[in-house]
């Protein structure tokens, strides 16, 4: 994953952040996204046809990227959904969304770093296989301390009835929002590839480092 070093900014509102140009974004509208999708699906490997034997598992990893980016209420969602020869392709996304939560008594949820950081879960493997997650503080360059989890997690699939989970390298910063009581922006990204865990920790926490509120 070392080819992407050409990178993008995004610009929404409130915020800003950089991503690797030939990452994809779409529309994440129920109404519109698929149709998005497919224009977006078509013209990637119009580009390059040596994308043409993955296109029903990009657009089936996009659809459902977008459909967890909108149940989560995320302002962007970015993937990557590249083949470096193997046989199956590597994806990943990153979503950025604005949330807040309030205490039982309905004050505004501390948003800092170190409290926060206190307040989340860690969690061990306790053997070989199983899902784990690690919890710190990071340094976000221009911006401040942020509290921030990362590890293999099963995450739920939404709305779903029976409680299934999707295992995934998951990785969670939550940045306080200047002037906001009670809110961060939450960049989170996630891929079920596995076995580039450590790439993949890598490359979020660089795409993270780029975060910026813009300027009123």
């Amino acid at each position: 994953m070392d080819r992407y070093i050409e990178t993008l900014t995004v610009e929404r509102g409130g915020f800003r952040i950089k991503v690797p140009e030939s990452w994809w974004e779409f529309d994440v509208r129920p109404e519109s996204r698929d149709d998005s999708i497919r224009r977006m699906v078509n013209e990637r490997i119009g580009q390059r046809s040596e994308l043409a034997p993955y296109r029903d598992t990009y657009v089936r990893f996009l659809r459902k990227a977008a459909a967890d980016a909108w149940t989560s209420g995320a302002l962007y969602c970015g993937c990557m959904a590249e083949s470096f020869g193997g046989d199956t392709p590597i994806t990943g996304s990153v979503t950025v969304s604005i949330v807040g939560g309030r205490t039982r008594t309905g004050e505004p949820l501390s948003t800092d770093p170190q409290v926060m950081a206190g307040q989340l879960a860690v969690r061990e493997a306790k053997k070989e296989g199983d899902a784990w997650r690690k919890v710190t503080t990071v340094d976000i360059p221009g911006v401040g301390p942020a509290a921030r989890t990362y590890g293999i997690e099963d995450i739920p699939v939404p709305d779903d009835s029976l409680g299934r989970t999707v295992r995934a390298v998951l990785m969670q910063t939550f940045i306080p929002v200047p002037g906001q009581e009670g809110k961060v922006a939450l960049v989170a990204g996630s891929s079920q590839v596995l076995d580039l865990a450590d790439s993949f920790f890598d490359v979020f926490d660089a795409v993270t480092s780029t975060f910026r509120f813009a300027q009123p």
